[in-house]
């Protein structure tokens, strides 16, 4: 997933970068990367949800078990907040890059609807 994202990204800015640089794309191109970027916008919106979903999901997990563990005194649930705790960093770090990677998207789509105005007025 994080992969996409980044390929995403790159194509997008060397697309920008390209127009900064003079090689004008046509109005139709332009309308496509627009369109296709605010699709992949909507896919990778689904992604972070569902990841936010399962990262509080562990949380809960992991919190969850260091209260019973707490509260009872029983030693082998020290096992489960482990387990939980080593699932849920990972999740965390993921969940980060994936809606940091998802905010550079939107700044990419409005990057390229001004090269859409830009184009339309000049």
């Amino acid at each position: 997933m994080t992969d996409r994202l980044i390929q995403k990204k790159e194509h997008v800015k060397g697309l920008i970068n390209d127009a900064s640089d003079g090689h004008i794309l046509s109005r139709n191109d332009l309308e496509r990367e627009i369109c296709s970027l605010w699709e992949w916008i909507l896919f990778f919106q689904h992604e972070r949800l569902i990841h936010l979903l399962v990262t509080m999901l562990f949380a809960l997990l992991t919190f969850g078990s260091l209260v019973t563990f707490l509260v009872t005194g029983f030693l082998p649930v020290i096992a489960l907040f482990v387990l939980f705790l080593a699932l849920l960093i990972p999740y965390i770090f993921h969940y980060y890059h994936l809606e940091n990677g998802v905010q550079q998207l939107y700044e990419l789509y409005d990057q390229l609807k001004a090269l859409r105005e830009d184009k339309q007025n000049g």
